[in-house]
């Protein structure tokens, strides 16, 4: 059995497993997170859904997230896969040692990891993007990654619908024009509002942040590399 073939047989597999209902104690916490979530103060919320709107806007406006990627088309499928596997670990890095220093602050300065920590995960995508061969100047690109990264954080409740979008891309491609940003900040923000939220706390946050921040983005990694061998390798 070659690399791709490899490759493919554990996106068949993780995409099986990603149905699966959450967890009893998933489910449990997701409701304590939700009497959680009503104490915490507005301003706390806002600043989360404006960057979640504004990363949006920015990944469909702008070239803020893309920058120049050296990848030669001679390139096999497992030697870009290295390569999105080092900038992973690349831009895991960034991420813990940002949230540990975040989380060293309180209150407002965990609230600043949360525009931070998407800047970096945005960059880990669109580069991950492009080094599959991905045109992500086009704008159905960047739309497509936006639902991979709306993927990553879904609820049960959303999970099925996006995957259904994202598997599926070349045939909803044409139709699928617009993000459903609304659902995609409510859906990621209470993703991680769990483990953000223990950040805050001052001294005990930066442990929090440091592995809190490591986990989403290998969550992020996960999704972006098995989501793109789908839509590469059945296709192939």
């Amino acid at each position: 059995m070659n690399y791709e073939e490899r490759a493919l047989k554990e996106a068949l597999r993780w995409s099986r497993s990603i149905e699966k209902r959450s967890s009893i104690l998933q489910r449990s916490t997701k409701k304590w997170q939700t009497s959680v979530n009503d104490k915490i103060p507005e301003s706390v919320h806002r600043v989360v859904t404006s960057s979640v709107q504004k990363m949006i806007e920015l990944a469909m406006t702008s070239s803020e997230y893309i920058r120049p990627v050296e990848v030669s088309s001679e390139w096999s499928f497992e030697e870009r896969e290295l390569l999105i596997k080092k900038r992973l670990k690349e831009y895991q890095r960034a991420a813990s040692i940002e949230g540990a220093g975040t989380g060293l602050g309180g209150l407002w300065f965990g609230v600043a990891d949360f525009p931070l920590l998407l800047s970096i995960k945005m960059k880990f995508l669109f580069d991950a993007a492009q080094i599959y061969g991905f045109n992500v100047h086009k704008y159905e690109e960047r739309v497509y990654l936006l639902y991979v990264f709306m993927l990553a954080f879904s609820s049960d409740h959303t999970r099925k619908r996006v995957k259904e979008l994202v598997l599926n891309w070349s045939e909803v491609e044409k139709q699928q024009k617009q993000i459903d940003w609304k659902t995609l900040q409510i859906e990621y923000r209470d993703s991680i509002d769990f483990v953000k939220m223990l950040q805050l706390v001052p001294g005990f946050g930066a442990v929090v942040g440091y592995f809190a921040n490591r986990n989403l983005m290998h969550q992020l990694g996960e999704t972006t590399l098995n989501t793109s061998r789908l839509r590469l390798l059945q296709s192939s």
